[in-house]
Order: structure tokens, then C-alpha cells, then sequence
């Protein structure tokens, strides 16, 4: 399993996720919603490899 970091930030009515390590990101309507999205996108990223998890987000 990957380990990976991601900064949150708001967008307007939108919370967006990304992470440090890679060039991948995504967003939700709350911080939890992003940060769930952005696992999902980092499992499709990573397509064949363990799944990614986040081990911490800063805002």
C-alpha cells in the first residue's frame, strides 16, 4: 500500500483534494467527500498496484 499526502483547500462551494506525491487530484462538496474522491482517482491512478492511502491532509 502507498503511502501518500494531500492538501485540501476550498474553491468556492467546492473542497479539492490533491495529492503531493503525484499529479492527481479531485474534489467534493466537503473536505471528506475530496478526500474520498481523491483515494478512488489515486486506486485508478495507480490502476495495478496496491491501493494508495492518505496518511495525512493539510488544509
Amino acid at each position: 500500500m502507498k503511502k501518500l499526502h494531500a492538501v485540501t483547500w476550498k474553491e468556492g462551494k467546492w473542497y479539492v483534494a490533491k495529492a503531493v506525491e503525484v499529479e492527481v487530484a479531485s474534489q467534493g462538496l466537503s473536505e471528506k467527500e475530496s478526500l474520498d474522491n481523491l483515494r478512488e482517482a489515486l486506486e485508478l491512478y495507480f490502476d495495478d498496484q496496491d491501493d494508495a492511502d492518505i496518511i495525512s491532509a493539510k488544509t
